[in-house]
């Protein structure tokens, strides 16, 4: 369900496995209901993952620290990186992805024209098979769905993503690989490459991982237009 990642006096950092619920339904236990149980805990959650992403996630550990953390995020002090795989081809390569969002039919979200108070995501991609491509995704605002609806308004829906269009597969390839911040004056860095997803095992995307996108934060980011 989760691995735990960094133990801080004030927070932790988890490893979210794909397919695990954030909050508890269904008479089973969120993930974070399990680790406050594992822990013996109260924990307060400051961002949130969807089910079918694995990936890094922060849990505090006291309501003060919970309230920096929503400053942070609020301030967008906090940067996030995400990988994603897709199939087909993009309508670009790189670049951002900007637009208001609202609900859709089943459970779904949509982007829209209008950018009143937009999702804004940036991204790069490299091919990494015929017809398959590695997205880096960087999201500058945090709405529900919005990884998976900016891929599919790029007519490219998350591999596994079958609520967007996606192909089915052995997972939903959307991992949070890394979180960069800084707290009470010090600089916290946390990776995790996803271990999970035949895809994601596959030696042409480790050795992109190894290489170029290991340091995320100093890539040459798409300038706005």
């Amino acid at each position: 369900m989760y691995q735990i990642v960094e133990q801080h006096s004030d927070f932790i950092v988890i490893n979210k496995s794909s397919g695990v619920h954030f909050h508890s339904q269904d008479g089973a236990a969120g993930v974070v209901a399990q680790v406050e149980a594992d822990l013996g805990i109260k924990l307060y959650s400051v961002h949130r993952l969807d089910t079918p992403t694995s990936g890094l996630l922060i849990l505090a550990k006291s309501s003060a620290a919970a309230a920096i953390f929503t400053e942070l995020f609020t301030a967008h002090k906090i940067q996030k990186y995400y990988l994603a795989i897709a199939q087909g081809k993009p309508k670009k390569k790189q670049g951002w992805v900007i637009g208001d969002m609202a609900k859709s039919r089943r459970s779904m979200y949509k982007l829209l024209r209008t950018s009143e108070n937009p999702a804004i995501t940036q991204f790069f991609s490299h091919s990494i098979t015929a017809g398959t491509r590695l997205y880096l995704l960087k999201p500058l605002s945090g709405k529900t769905h919005q990884l998976r609806v900016a891929l599919a308004s790029l007519a490219v829906p998350i591999l596994g993503d079958t609520l967007y269009g996606g192909e089915s597969s052995d997972r939903c390839y959307l991992h949070a690989m890394a979180l960069q911040f800084e707290y009470q004056g010090e600089q916290y860095q946390f990776m995790q490459t996803p271990h999970v997803g035949e895809l994601f095992g596959d030696k042409k995307v480790t050795e992109q991982l190894a290489g170029e996108w290991l340091s995320p934060n100093d890539l040459p980011w798409p300038a706005a237009k």
